[in-house]
């Protein structure tokens, strides 16, 4: 019945209208005459009755009162209301006064008959809201907001708005001790963050929502902390950056993810360097299927390169990735080339043919543990991979070559960790040599991405869902931890700023305890850690530090003009001839399977690479994972087999 009279909206909404200008006309003259009106007055009323409705219906016209929709009625549906009613009421003074000559019809009837029509305009339409309330959906999802700002009131707002929801606010959470008491559409501030257990014990919600678009990431963890003892969603908003037109919507609450707790890039970073980089130019990605490459080149894109090189190994990730970017990007020049960086025929081949300005190199193997079983395959890709690229980088005049490093190549206690610091040098020794033909060799060294092939998160997870435990090596270990689009988005200003020979550092904030993130795994799946599912230590692994570190010691980072990006300037270039001799001896000792001969050329090549020193550390003394131990810089390498360089 109410689908088919909808139907016939605006003709329902007009005989409405008509009918309160009548009940109201009349109901100001019983006002006037105190329920007695006299009969001459009543056959009056009754001649300009019809005149009354043309004036008034036809005059709210301009101000739409037969448009709107009801159930949204608002602020300016009132005012509108009162334009079109006093506005009205002014021609009809005029018509029958000045038009008609009648002058026995009572002036104060024309200033009630107003109030009462702008009353029962109003009133009618919230009758329409409070219907819509009291047939909310019944005892749909009780939410605590944790927020009692703008987005809070917002989403609160559209919750009433919007009967299908299948929300009910309670009240809300904010920090704010002076929101504490007070009411937001008629819902109370029931404490600050100090009182969330109590306040969710007391309601029990079904849901909390942290509608604080600006919080950063200590706040989301500090909330999940809080209610790591309730088994109860945690969602949220997306954040500033992500919302368009500044307002929140119920449609737009998520579970919170594991992304939310961590740090974010910076946003307002001036883009035009970066697209200066990219934009019309030939850049080739060098482990293009892998986490940090596939990213690379989903951002590098979309800044519309002359020519995009996908340069992989493995022919199903680069397969992978090559029909993304199509399909999402069509026309752009995408060229997927299999190849191994190691191959120095292939590098060189691809390079004459395609002639690339910037090259970025993810290639590398990056697996801790595996590294340390097979140390001379670490060597033939981290190490050989860089020098063949360098090399070939050098002789086809690259302008910019930029090697993505890592946090671990720093005071290394790892194969992997010791390698990508070789690779570091590699390009150092170029580049102060001189012999690099204009080519700015540059690292950009950064920890841990959430969620990258074989990480910890993927691996929790899994752990997660066949019941757990949960495994984590040791109960003190840090670790730092960035998105991915994050992080590539801050190489790619990285490279910007290149200017040859330096090592960049992303700031990634605080490192974050690894049975932290566990907890916060499980707790954001749904279960109580240590209840539902088990943590079980499991000792650290060979290669592992407690924690990690992005500035060694001998090195001095300072500050750049992007935010979040440090530079470190070698205080003297590596010889580029002892780097040489250094890196054909450790190539040797790898061909040939010598594992101990490989271990004795990169303690020679990184003097202060200690493998497994850290990894022994006494758990007893989880301050020594605050802060570096001093390490001797590393000096100056002495040629081991005289050798020459030549670039092309």
């Amino acid at each position: 019945m109410i689908e088919h009279l909808m139907s016939y909206r605006r003709l329902v909404v007009f005989l409405i209208h008509l009918l309160l200008v009548v009940v109201s006309s009349y109901c100001a003259l019983w006002l006037r005459f105190d329920g007695l009106v006299p009969e001459q007055v009543v056959q009056l009323w009754l001649h300009l009755l019809p005149v009354v409705l043309l004036v008034r219906l036809v005059c709210f016209f301009p101000f739409r009162l037969y448009e709107g929709l009801w159930r949204y009625t608002s602020l300016s549906d009132v005012w509108g209301i009162v334009g079109g009613v006093f506005s009205s009421s002014v021609v009809l003074y005029a018509v029958v006064r000045v038009g008609f000559g009648l002058t026995g019809y009572p002036r104060s009837v024309y200033l009630i008959d107003s109030l009462l029509l702008v009353w029962f305009m109003t009133g009618v339409r919230l009758l329409r809201r409070v219907y819509r309330e009291f047939h909310r959906l019944e005892r749909g999802r009780r939410v605590l907001v944790y927020g009692a700002g703008d987005a809070g009131e917002m989403i609160v707002r559209d919750m009433r708005r919007n009967p299908w929801y299948a929300h009910e606010a309670i009240g809300f959470v904010d920090d704010d001790h002076a929101k504490v008491g007070q009411r937001i559409h008629g819902l109370e501030v029931m404490g600050t963050r100090d009182d969330l257990a109590r306040i969710v014990a007391r309601e029990q919600p079904d849901e909390v929502l942290i509608a604080m678009p600006a919080a950063d990431a200590a706040t989301a963890r500090g909330v999940v902390r809080i209610l790591e003892p309730f088994k109860i969603p945690i969602t949220t908003l997306p954040n500033l950056r992500d919302i368009l037109d500044g307002s929140v919507k119920v449609s737009q609450i998520r579970s919170l993810s594991i992304e939310d707790l961590l740090p974010r890039a910076p946003v307002g970073l001036d883009p035009e360097p970066v697209r200066a980089l990219i934009e019309g130019h030939t850049v080739m990605v060098t482990g293009a299927g892998g986490s940090i490459g596939s990213e690379l080149c989903r951002q590098i894109v979309a800044l519309r390169p002359k020519e995009l090189l996908l340069f992989e190994r493995y022919e199903n990730s680069l397969f992978a990735v090559a029909n993304e970017l199509l399909a999402r990007n069509p026309g752009a020049s995408i060229v997927p080339i299999i190849g191994d960086v190691a191959d120095a025929n292939r590098v060189d081949a691809v390079l004459s043919a395609h002639h690339p300005d910037v090259i970025f190199h993810a290639a590398a193997h990056k697996h801790v543990p595996l590294m340390e079983m097979n140390p001379c395959e670490a060597v033939k890709n981290n190490v050989s991979g860089m020098w063949v690229l360098a090399h070939a980088a050098a002789a086809h005049h690259v302008g910019r070559l930029v090697e993505i490093s890592t946090d671990k190549a720093v005071n290394p206690t790892s194969v992997m960790g010791v390698t990508k610091r070789v690779a570091e040098l590699i390009g150092q020794a170029i580049e102060g040599s001189g012999n690099g033909n204009g080519t700015k060799f540059t690292a950009v060294r950064f920890g841990n991405v959430l969620a990258s092939n074989g990480s910890v998160v993927p691996t929790f997870l899994e752990q997660i869902r066949a019941g757990g435990p949960v495994k984590v090596t040791h109960p003190e270990i840090r670790r730092y931890f960035m998105l991915i689009p994050e992080a590539v988005h801050l190489v790619l200003h990285a490279a910007a700023l290149a200017e040859g020979g330096e090592v960049f550092v992303l700031d990634m904030g605080e490192q974050i305890k690894v049975v932290d993130l566990a907890r916060n795994l499980i707790r954001l799946s749904g279960f109580v850690p240590d209840q539902d599912i088990a943590i079980e230590f499991i000792g650290l692994r060979p290669g592992e530090k407690l924690f990690e570190e992005l500035v060694g010691v001998g090195e001095a980072a300072e500050r750049t003009p992007v935010d979040k990006i440090l530079r470190i300037r070698p205080q003297a270039a590596p010889d580029l001839q002892a780097v040489e001799a250094a890196v054909h001896a450790l190539q040797r000792c790898a061909a040939l399977d010598d594992e101990g001969g490989v271990m004795a050329q990169l303690r020679a090549l990184v003097p202060t690479f200690e493998r497994n020193g850290r990894a022994a550390a006494d758990a007893s003394q989880p301050a020594a994972a605050s802060a570096p131990a001093p390490v001797v810089p590393e000096p100056a390498l002495a040629p081991l087999v005289p050798s020459t360089l030549a670039l092309g």
